[in-house]
């Protein structure tokens, strides 16, 4: 079937980020190479929907080395890049997706996807799992399972789990230690304030930032901001995190009350209606707003829209709205992922472990599927420390064994 992408004179530079990327992510060069000797996925069609950007490309041609068919949809209508998606069509794989998709658009791309009925699916938020469990059952025919990249995406497959409602085996990448301990804290942590610098261009040091929710992401991003000078706000629901981020050094408060303060907010939660009405009519002049959770949906901007006297683009990825007292407040790629709507996503050697994770969990899945019961799994805690072991080796460092005799005293017996 024929690519939907918006350029395909676009490839050239396409490529040229796909190739700086690989650059930097040696451990899955090292699987790719293994892939294409062994031809891993050969007959395989594997569909890809995560954030299309120069890592998420590059995972794909892994894959495609190892002999599958692999087809590439994106996971969030803002995060495509269209350069690279033509440069995966001009590198042989077939794409469905453009830049500032219409909703209705994003869903037909997901549809085409499904349209080849995978046996392997890469999820990022569980958008292609709800398909397959509603409108799109009939592309479940050759399915063997699949994995999924985001907390958001986790929670939803254990809600389908529970519920006994789960029709096909799905294991949880998020939840691999060279995930979510990288990816979340480090990843997030950087990328969220490439995007905010990058698209406001104004300075963090002196500035209150608000961060909410001290999860692996707010983690990071709390972090960073802490590293550029900012004082930071964390609130939260949760009374061990919060206490957490207290012992980290940060002030734990109410939204309600930092709103008062903020002059960046990011929320990084997975709820909905974390900043709404009440927030907005106590927040600072030229407030800046955004999200770095997977849904559109933490900064509640039809609030802010019925509240607003007027808004327009102010600069690109900045909505400005005029509130009736003559404020106004700054909102970041429309509430969506702002490292990812407005910046390149995590780095390179982030997405190394994380799509390193994913690449294993397709192989994973190939190969043990079958017998898998349809449920959330994690992978062997032996494949998340080959995954540490390789990456450590490409960065010249390397580690203690223990003696036989350490190990038994540590594991036998007496």
């Amino acid at each position: 079937m024929q690519s939907l992408i918006r350029d395909i004179s676009l490839a050239s530079e396409g490529r040229k980020k796909i190739d700086w990327v690989a650059n930097f992510m040696p451990t899955l060069n090292t699987l790719g190479d293994r892939f294409e000797k062994e031809q891993t996925f050969k007959g395989q069609t594997i569909v890809v929907s995560v954030h299309l950007e120069a890592k998420t490309a590059y995972l794909s041609t892994v894959l495609k080395r190892g002999g599958a068919d692999v087809i590439v949809t994106g996971s969030n209508p803002l995060s495509t890049q269209d350069d690279v998606a033509a440069g995966l069509v001009d590198m042989g794989l077939t794409v469905y997706a453009w830049y500032n998709c219409t909703d209705e658009e994003y869903t037909m791309f997901l549809n085409k996807a499904l349209d080849h009925k995978p046996h392997i699916i890469i999820d990022d938020g569980g958008d292609l799992v709800s398909l397959l469990h509603t409108t799109r059952t009939d592309a479940k025919e050759r399915l063997l399972g699949g994995s999924e990249e985001t907390t958001t995406g986790v929670h939803r497959l254990k809600a389908l789990a529970e519920a006994e409602q789960l029709t096909f085996p799905m294991i949880a990448v998020n939840d691999s230690n060279c995930k979510y301990l990288f990816d979340n804290r480090y990843g997030t942590g950087q990328s969220v304030w490439d995007g905010i610098m990058r698209t406001t261009n104004l300075t963090v040091t002196g500035k209150n930032v608000v961060v909410a929710g001290y999860g692996w992401c707010g983690k990071g991003v709390a972090l960073r901001a802490k590293g550029l000078g900012a004082h930071v706000y964390v609130t939260e629901v949760d009374p061990i995190k919060a206490i957490e981020a207290v012992f980290d050094g940060f002030k734990v408060l109410p939204m309600v009350e930092a709103a008062k303060i903020g002059d960046i907010f990011c929320t990084v939660t997975g709820c909905k209606d974390v900043i709404t009405e009440e927030h907005y009519a106590v927040m600072k002049d030229r407030a800046v707003l955004c999200n770095a959770g997977h849904f559109d949906c933490e900064v509640n901007v039809k609030d802010l829209e019925a509240m607003a006297v007027s808004h327009e683009r102010v600069r690109q990825n900045i909505e400005a709205y005029h509130m009736q007292d003559g404020r106004q407040l700054y909102v970041l790629a429309e509430g969506r992922l702002v490292n990812l709507a407005a910046g390149d996503g995590h780095p390179a050697e982030i997405m190394d472990l994380s799509f390193a994770m994913q690449a294993l969990a397709a192989e994973y899945i190939l190969h043990h599927g079958a017998d898998m019961s349809d449920d959330v799994h994690v992978l062997p805690y032996e494949v998340d420390a080959e995954i540490a072991k390789l990456k450590l080796q490409s960065m010249g460092y390397d580690l203690d064994t223990l003696t036989q005799e350490q190990y038994d005293y540590l594991y036998t017996v007496n």
